[in-house]
């Protein structure tokens, strides 16, 4: 006997088999957004984690900057009042004459390198020393020291002539550097010895020359030049190296009214 075909309930177990695909579709489908969530997830905290870790340190670095430049600041502001106070404390004494009493001819001196200064561009040093350093490096380091607590910038071979390289062409550089020069007349100086008659020669007809002596007297520079005796200078053998450098400070700085 042939089995008749039932067509409902083959359209039922048809709608059930579409059913049941439907639904292993969609589980796929959460399954998979599911992953996909997990991995988003995953990669926005690295991402996040990344982000934090980058911005502290660039956070740090900024900050170490800022106090680096807060420092070199506040040192600059400290150094720039100290050198103020002390240019002004200086110029107040001269004009005051508490500090340092010129003779006629000391007065003369620095009043005319003074003037000569005036019309002068600005340079990097406001003068050059010139010793002999075999009998006036002593006293060429105190005269040094002392112009440069006052204000006074000074070149210095000792401080600036760099090793290894031509020290004729370093000395010259620096006489060009300098807006005035000072001669530390030594015995050893007027000797004649090469560099010191270098340097001499380089400042001897300026205005702006200052002779400073040191154990040595006019009449035994007059046998050495027959100009530096026209010029006045300073002498140790009257004054304290620390008032010679009062007195050669409010020549060589800018008055201050």
């Amino acid at each position: 006997m042939a089995t008749r075909f039932n067509a409902a309930k083959f359209q039922r177990e048809m709608r059930n088999a579409q059913r049941k695909a439907e639904q292993e579709v969609q589980r796929q489908v959460r399954a998979y957004n599911q992953q996909v969530d997990r991995v988003n997830r995953a990669n926005q905290r690295k991402v996040d984690d990344h982000n934090r870790a980058a911005q502290r340190h660039n956070q740090q670095v900024v900050d170490r900057f800022n106090q680096q430049v807060a420092s070199v600041n506040a040192a600059n502001a400290k150094a720039n009042t100290q050198n103020n106070a002390t240019i002004s404390r200086l110029n107040n004494q001269l004009r005051a004459g508490q500090s340092a009493q010129y003779t006629p001819a000391e007065q003369e001196l620095a009043e005319r390198v003074h003037t000569a200064l005036l019309t002068q561009d600005e340079r990097e040093y406001d003068t050059f020393l010139s010793y002999a350093r075999i009998d006036g490096s002593d006293t060429g380091v105190e005269l040094r020291d002392c112009l440069e607590e006052l204000g006074v910038s000074v070149w210095f071979d000792e401080v600036a002539i760099v090793p290894g390289k031509s020290q004729a062409l370093q000395m010259d550089k620096g006489l060009r550097k300098a807006r005035c020069g000072i001669a530390l007349l030594t015995p050893a100086y007027l000797t004649g010895r090469f560099w010191t008659e270098r340097e001499l020669g380089a400042l001897l007809h300026k205005s702006t020359l200052i002779p400073v002596l040191h154990n040595v007297t006019f009449d035994e520079v007059a046998e050495y030049s027959g100009i530096l005796p026209d010029l006045a200078g300073f002498e140790t053998s009257r004054d304290a190296v620390a008032v010679i450098a009062q007195k050669i400070a409010t020549a060589v700085l800018p008055s201050q009214e």
